[in-house]
């Protein structure tokens, strides 16, 4: 049986590690949170002290960090990944990062014998929960193959994108489109109020028509759950304010101009019900 690390318990990481280890896997969790880690542990889970510690004992390594900061220090820190992993260990990328820094980290993970992957996902807390999960690989088939059992806990589908990063690149380009169609959400419901519509029939019509989209589908249980307190809805606005970023700024860097995905940045806080 293979033997499974799982680093960064959030709010999706969490729910994916549970599946891990209700499908049978040996697992060894990590996460700055000591509560989160006691949950796991709690359920059976092995409870480690640092990256490192999570490496000297598993065959593939699931990293769910924040972002390209953190996915850096947990792979390459004194107590990384690498500082204790062995050949043959295979490392999944589920952050959403740049390209260029998956790139990086397998760079640096060639000297260790150690294969990455980038494999984002798709679906949020709901789908890790329902092992429902899009998730968007790059790299070879041969390392997906090696732990697509592991990567099929949580999820309804995995796409092989192609090259290393393509992972990334597919998930950066899923947000812009995600973000947008809650721009289109946020801007029916709107015009529904004003129209004395139900917006909840409308959006049965939404779904039989032209203007279906899972956003609109489910814009008031799952996107901007308006009767959350308001803290839980700014944090949310900030997590999807970080998940365009990285693509505008990478069409900066291509010379390309993403005039809805600039705009909905910044109309994130109105979007989802925080600002006027």
């Amino acid at each position: 049986m293979i033997r499974v690390g799982f680093i960064g318990l959030g709010r999706i990481g969490k729910p994916m590690a549970i599946n891990v280890l209700n499908a049978g896997y040996d697992l060894t969790v990590y996460d700055l949170r000591e509560q989160a880690v006691r949950e796991l542990a709690d359920c059976g889970a092995k409870a480690a002290h640092s990256p490192k510690e999570v490496a000297a004992g598993t065959d593939v390594i699931e990293l769910a960090v924040v972002d390209d900061a953190q996915v850096e220090d947990v792979l390459l820190g004194n107590r990384g990944v690498l500082a204790g992993s062995r050949p043959g260990t295979v490392v999944a990328i589920h952050s959403t990062v740049y390209p260029a820094t998956v790139r990086k980290m397998a760079k640096a993970a060639e000297t260790s014998g150690v294969d990455v992957i980038d494999a984002p996902v798709s679906g949020g807390e709901t789908g890790a929960r329902e092992k429902s999960l899009c998730y968007m690989v790059g790299g070879e088939q041969a390392i997906l193959d090696r732990c697509r059992e592991v990567l099929a806990t949580s999820a309804s589908d995995i796409f092989h994108m192609g090259a290393l990063g393509s992972g990334a690149a597919a998930k950066m380009i899923v947000q812009v489109v995600t973000c947008i169609n809650m721009l289109a959400a946020h801007e029916a419901e709107l015009l529904a109020g004003q129209c004395d519509l139900d917006f909840v029939a409308l959006q049965q019509v939404m779904h039989m028509s032209s203007a279906q989209s899972f956003v609109a589908d489910n814009w008031l249980d799952r996107f901007k759950l308006s009767q959350d307190p308001i803290e839980i809805r700014r944090k949310r606005t900030e997590v999807f304010q970080k998940s365009i970023a990285p693509a505008i700024e990478m069409a900066q860097r291509l010379g390309l101009s993403l005039a809805g995905a600039t705009l909905v940045e910044r109309l994130l806080p109105q979007i989802m019900g925080i600002e006027e």
